[in-house]
């Protein structure tokens, strides 16, 4: 079957990357995506800021919709791999099975690795690990082994995810980083990247997935974009635009018009899942998903 015989499923998620931990408007964000039939809320894991815990809050999520799926990108060093496998298998049951996984290394500051205990560690074969101990405990295998410093004897995860295979997602555009897509993902989520740069890791990806035997699913390649639905203050674009020479309509878009461009020249380069993470919400989530539903969601498909 090629790719013509089956197109990509193109989805619109929504993030909030910093989500407090206050209940009702929390609620009240869920319920919003889920009545505009948004595909996916978006939570990020950030240790060292006040932003709602995301397995936690998405548990909570799960209570108040039926149809929303649930993401969250999840800073594997520094967790016990057990527990960690564990909360994520009951958190797809207790969801039904609508839990989507990308698994990060972290930003990386010292203060971080510091506080995760993980200064020094090589990050990216700590998840390599956590990966292959994961699926193995998801698909129901007993281990023993030694990581990190936790001792596994016979160790299993019951019950199991409702998912089969739950699915792991990859973030990052540095070549060590889409070469762990291709070998061990079963998906690729990119931030601060350029269609151009986002279909040629696309086809690295892929060739890095060849060379291991695998395959990755041709819809299964997204990018969380930043944007504004008006010009945002100089100090934050900079910010955003940190450490790239490319231009700000390639990664920060303005208004509906530039948006639309931007998820498009995306969808042409290959990708299909988008996560859309406003700048502002001066004016409330209940704005700024009203524009979104209008602007966003007919790409889906």
């Amino acid at each position: 079957m090629t790719v013509e015989d089956d197109p990509a499923k193109i989805r619109m998620a929504v993030a909030s990357t910093d989500t407090p931990a206050d209940r009702d408007g929390f609620v009240a964000l869920v319920d919003g995506l889920e009545q505009r039939r948004f595909d996916t809320l978006w939570l990020s894991d950030t240790p060292l800021t006040p932003a709602v815990e995301p397995v936690i809050a998405l548990a909570i999520a799960s209570a108040h919709t039926s149809r929303l799926k649930l993401g969250t990108n999840i800073v594997v060093p520094g967790r016990n791999p057990l527990l960690l496998a564990k909360s994520l298998a009951h958190l797809d049951r207790l969801s039904d099975g609508r839990l989507l996984l990308a698994f990060m290394p972290g930003v990386g500051l010292a203060t971080e690795r510091a506080a995760l205990g993980v200064a020094g560690i090589n990050r990216i074969r700590r998840i390599e690990q956590v990966i292959d101990l994961c699926r193995s405990w998801w698909s129901g295998d007993s281990i023993s082994c030694e990581i990190a410093g936790f001792n596994y004897d016979e160790v299993t995860v019951d019950p199991r995810p409702v998912q089969d295979p739950l699915e792991i997602w990859l973030g990052g555009n540095g070549p060590k980083s889409l070469k762990l897509a291709g070998t061990h993902g079963d998906g690729w989520l990119a931030s601060g990247a350029t269609p151009s740069d986002t279909e040629k890791s696309r086809r690295t990806i892929e060739a890095a997935a060849a060379e291991e035997g695998r395959t990755i699913d041709h819809d299964h390649f997204g990018i969380g974009i930043p944007y504004a639905r008006t010009q945002v203050d100089d100090a934050l674009v900079a910010e955003v635009m940190q450490g790239t020479d490319a231009r700000r309509v390639d990664i920060l878009p303005f208004g509906s018009g530039e948006l639309r461009e931007l998820l498009q020249r995306h969808i042409n380069a290959g990708l299909s899942k988008f996560v859309l993470r406003p700048m502002s919400l001066d004016d409330g989530w209940d704005v700024e998903l009203d524009f979104l539903a209008e602007h966003a969601l007919s790409l889906q498909n």
